[in-house]
């Protein structure tokens, strides 16, 4: 999907995609995304992080998957027909 728009993530979502729409938009690694908001959601208290990210999930509207776009998967899929070589 193109890089348009902000839009919570059906790929990289834990709880509701945010972290994910918003790694998947700018090209940041989503891991470090989550460890960083949570780190700065900790040192204030964690009240306020928890209501941005409530803000986020009623404001970000959900990515449409499209079935003619071909997912990106990072590892080969095999089939149980395959046969195995050593």
């Amino acid at each position: 999907m193109a890089n348009s728009g902000l839009y919570r993530s059906s790929r990289h979502n834990m709880i509701a995609g945010v972290m994910g729409g918003i790694a998947e938009r700018f090209g940041w690694n989503v891991t470090l995304l989550r460890i960083l908001f949570v780190a700065i959601s900790c040192m204030s208290a964690a009240f306020p992080g928890l209501i941005v990210y409530l803000a986020l999930w009623l404001l970000i509207p959900k990515q449409k998957l499209r079935l003619d776009e071909p997912m990106n998967y990072q590892h080969t899929i095999k089939t149980i027909h395959e046969e195995k070589t050593y």
